[in-house]
């Protein structure tokens, strides 16, 4: 019980900073003074060239979908059925909610194109909550969380850099997944199979 509070405080948290930096930035088409601030930061310590393409790779569909599949399939082998669950639906969830009803919601364009949330991000997150919920409490839960947040960290980095997203649209992201993991875990411990598993 204790867990799943501070699983749905994670949730609550996430969707505040969601709301609340969408409601801000609702219709704009340029960087907020914050926002280039911070860009001049990173671009300046980063760059625009191949290690800003190096660290965005892993938020391609051609990288994130594999990786979710192959997380499914060894929940799967491992009779993992809610871990599987989580796999597969938190990741969805996560990219059509955010494609199909924040993006268009809150409007904020960024060279024409929808961009809050980052989408990007959204989906490097999501995949990294995930594995975190599904490795052994301990010591490999906290390299997995380490390994993730440096992961998502620098796709979030050269998304800001390569002038894909602002900054605040990576921190929407990252707050919009930590709001739908927690959500679909919890609903799977609650209502989903039974589970031979560590966390989830």
């Amino acid at each position: 019980m204790r867990d799943d509070r501070g699983v749905l405080v994670v949730a609550v948290v996430g969707a505040l900073i969601t709301t609340l930096i969408g409601l801000r930035y609702a219709g704009d088409h340029e960087a907020s003074a914050v926002d280039a601030a911070i860009e001049d930061v990173l671009v300046s310590a980063v760059g625009s060239g191949d290690l800003a393409w190096l660290l965005v790779a892993p938020s391609e569909p051609r990288v994130v979908l594999p990786l979710a599949a192959l997380i499914v399939a060894v929940c799967l082998v491992q009779r993992r059925w809610r871990g599987a669950m989580l796999a597969a639906a938190a990741p969805l969830l996560a990219v059509a909610l955010n494609t199909w009803v924040l993006k268009p919601a809150f409007g904020r364009l960024s060279d024409g194109h929808l961009a809050y949330p980052s989408g990007h991000t959204v989906s490097i997150v999501t995949v990294s909550a995930v594995v975190v919920l599904l490795a052994r409490p301990g010591v490999a839960r906290w390299v997995v969380a380490v390994v993730g947040s440096v992961v998502s960290l620098g796709v979030g980095v050269a998304l800001v850099t390569l002038d894909f997203h602002y900054p605040t649209d990576v921190l929407g992201g990252i707050a919009f997944a930590l709001t739908v993991v927690p959500l679909v875990a919890l609903a799977l411990r609650r209502f989903g199979p039974e589970a031979r598993t560590h966390g989830t």
